[in-house]
């Protein structure tokens, strides 16, 4: 008998990785010449009087509106084996974000990240253990940063961020996946978020290093006394190629840091032109004694997804995505036996500037064990959904 249980009830918040770095821009310099030729001689320039804290501030913001339809038309227009979208016939504001930031620099720089969050589907499942701003709402990072004059610059961000683990992103300003649905990896194999301390090092341009310690999965108060650690290695071997190293480990259970939870990740992308992209990523994660098909026994997870993007920077292109996923001890899924699923999505894409984009989506999984079910109420081992996505950033 399957008892699959929802996302949330999995882990009370998931993350995903981010490969994209976050943008920056500065803020538009004085034409100070411009200000003096047109002043009489004998009159002082004008002061700026707005403090220094508010001219280096950088404003971003994010939105995201869709609607999809389940072809087997549930009763409960619920949609399996997904984490953010599993409603279907709704338009759905998915999410609107608004960043505040100050970047850091050079050695000696401080700064800061807020990215606060609002929306139907994406904020109210993204939050994080003991930070609750309401039910549809979200502070998804607040973090400090401070780049350490040692060497090339020793970055510390302390506070609350998005994981390091996995290909595919929450999705803000600063990225958004080229598929609208999230993938079973991001889904059910690693988190979303973290809170702690992470500390960062550009070794040269073909390494960086980064580690970390914090609470744990998607955890803003601890539920343990024990601490989380996690780590990346990051290689640029080549301009067209990255890969990323990526682990996690600790005790994630509540009162105890017994039974440690351990998640091994595997990212790379090639660029094979300007209008092509690969990318694979890869999950191997366990925990101790948490097995629901054989209790007392570990739980074992892990998967494989490929992506690719062909086509134009701006224009049409198109996304694909094909992977599998097998939770053989249950636990990711709430789960008495072991379940292999996979699944395949296009996701056709019209970017009609830089910061706008229309996305249409036909997404097909397959499932071992009958988890879904169609208008009759009669169990399936199949589901196949239709999605219509704009995102907007600026």
């Amino acid at each position: 008998m399957v008892a699959l249980t929802t996302a949330g009830s999995v882990a009370s918040a998931q993350t995903s990785g981010t490969v994209a770095s976050a943008q920056t821009t500065s803020a538009p310099a004085t034409d100070a010449k411009a200000a003096i030729d047109s002043t009489p001689k004998t009159a002082a320039p004008a002061a700026d009087s707005t403090p220094n804290f508010f001219r280096d501030i950088q404003a971003n913001a994010f939105l995201s509106f869709g609607i999809q339809t389940n072809l087997n038309q549930p009763d409960d227009r619920s949609v399996g084996l997904r984490y953010f979208d599993n409603v279907a016939n709704s338009f759905s504001l998915d999410v609107a974000e608004i960043v505040l930031q100050k970047a850091v620099k050079k050695p000696g720089d401080a700064g800061f990240r807020v990215d606060f969050t609002a929306g139907s589907t994406i904020p109210g499942k993204a939050q994080s253990a003991g930070l609750r701003i309401g039910e549809s709402a979200d502070l998804q990072q607040a973090f400090f940063t401070y780049l350490a004059p040692v060497g090339s610059g020793l970055k510390f961000d302390i506070g609350k961020f998005v994981t390091h683990l996995g290909y595919e992103l929450i999705e803000g300003y600063d990225g958004y996946n080229d598929n609208y649905s999230r993938s079973l990896l991001f889904n059910y194999a690693i988190p979303l978020t973290h809170t702690g301390v992470k500390v960062g090092y550009t070794v040269n341009s073909m390494v960086s290093v980064t580690g970390m310690v914090v609470n744990g999965w998607d955890n803003a108060l601890d539920n343990n006394s024990g601490k989380s650690i996690g780590a990346q290695i990051a290689l640029t071997p080549a301009p067209p190629v990255a890969i990323y190293l990526n682990y996690m480990g600790g005790p994630e259970l509540t009162d105890t840091n017994k039974y440690l939870r351990h998640i091994g990740d595997f990212i790379a992308t090639y660029k094979v032109s300007d209008a092509a992209m690969l990318g694979i990523n890869a999950d191997y994660g366990m925990e101790e004694n948490a097995s629901l098909v054989k209790p007392g026994d570990d739980a074992k997870w892990y998967g494989v997804a490929g992506y690719g993007r062909f086509g134009p920077a701006t224009g049409l292109s198109v996304g694909l995505r094909a992977e599998t996923f097998k939770d053989d001890g249950g636990s990711r899924l709430g789960s008495d036996v072991p379940v292999s699923a996979k699944e395949f999505t296009i996701t056709p894409v019209f970017k009609f500037a830089n910061n706008f984009a229309v996305r249409a989506e036909f997404r097909y999984d397959s499932v071992n064990e009958a988890i879904f079910t169609d208008d009759k109420g009669k169990p399936k081992k199949s589901q196949a959904t239709l999605g219509l996505n704009a995102v907007w950033s600026y």
